[in-house]
């Protein structure tokens, strides 16, 4: 670990969200960003895990949220592609963390695969409910390694999500990742590397992790026609805006 944020470090990364998908990576996860300068958490069971909570596990993802390293509620939401849990149950514990952010007042990172149009009827819900509590020019969220189409993307950046892509962009068969990625406004993109999967082309093969998200944002600014430097700054103002990590103190006593 310290390796790979050396390395992050050393390629330009000044911020590292690390993902929980399951209660024990939650756990670890805020572990992480309560002992590493510049690194922060989100929390939260995927819905390959949907199966394994309880409402107890909400009640400790709750808790866990008091840190203030913790940023959002995520990696959730639907995937049909391998039903590892239940739809039904899926459903359920994609509802009860959405909930779990609306109190919390966190954004999301959202998982859907296999389940665009379900996923989407229970983010606009979700939407309506915290739109009169929700800070003006916040996203709600961010739609993790968006997979869809333009429309798609077009309907969540109408909803209040960003668009994250990630090193699949860079692959041979990826025309409609592209195709979204030249077409959706700056101010709605994310860029991220959800390591260890999803290496960059150059990488493939190799353990993916933050240093290579260089290669995907240089890749971006080509499609784009744009300068690097502007696709850094942007994105992370963008990550700015949904994640607040300006108003977080860090363990050091220094704002990030």
């Amino acid at each position: 670990m310290p390796q790979v944020i050396q390395r992050a470090r050393t390629s330009g990364l000044t911020t590292i969200v690390v993902i929980g998908y399951d209660m024990d990576s939650s756990r670890r996860a805020v572990e992480i960003a309560q002992s590493n300068e510049g690194i922060f958490a989100t929390i939260g069971v995927h819905p390959h895990d949907a199966k394994t909570l309880t409402p107890g596990d909400v009640s400790t993802l709750a808790a866990l949220a008091e840190s203030p390293m913790v940023v959002a509620i995520g990696e959730i939401g639907l995937d049909f592609y391998r039903n590892l849990s239940p739809p039904d149950v899926q459903h359920r514990a994609f509802r009860e963390q959405l909930a779990l952010a609306r109190t919390l007042h966190l954004p999301t990172v959202i998982h859907a695969r296999d389940a665009d149009e379900p996923t989407f009827e229970v983010l606009a819900e979700h939407a309506e409910a915290i739109s009169g509590d929700w800070p003006a020019g916040r996203p709600l969220g961010v739609m993790h390694c968006f997979a869809g189409d333009l429309a798609l993307g077009g309907q969540y950046v109408d909803l209040g999500f960003l668009i994250s892509i990630g090193g699949t962009v860079t692959y041979p068969n990826a025309e409609q990742t592209r195709v979204v990625v030249r077409s959706i406004p700056l101010s709605s993109l994310l860029i991220e590397t959800d390591a260890p999967y999803l290496t960059p082309q150059s990488h493939r093969g190799q353990r993916n992790e933050p240093a290579y998200l260089v290669e995907t944002a240089t890749f971006i600014a080509e499609l784009r026609g744009e300068p690097p430097e502007l696709i850094a700054k942007e994105t992370t103002s963008n990550a700015n805006r949904l994640f607040a990590f300006d108003r977080v103190v860090q363990p050091t006593g220094e704002r990030a």
